[in-house]
């Protein structure tokens, strides 16, 4: 469901690594919607406004090595997270 967000991420790793590395991004429609300092708060913002399994949420990283792991989760938040 999200292999095109992954793709886009992979295709513009490293001009993404210029602009974000290091940073957590939120890939969603092809296009960086979101920038965070850690995958729990990427998560915990991008969920107000958008459905789970809608969106990747990747490390930015100029390593083409990296990237190892896909998972996709459609798990429902419990309160406070």
């Amino acid at each position: 469901m999200l292999e095109n967000e992954f793709h886009y991420y992979i295709e513009n790793q490293a001009q993404l690594s210029e602009k974000y590395e290091g940073k957590v991004l939120v890939i969603r429609d092809q296009k960086v919607i979101g920038v965070y300092d850690s995958e729990g708060e990427a998560l915990k913002k991008t969920v107000v406004d958008q459905e789970l399994g809608s969106f990747l949420i990747q490390t930015c990283s100029p390593d083409p090595n990296s990237v190892v792991s896909t998972f996709h989760s459609r798990v429902r938040l419990p309160s406070g997270v």
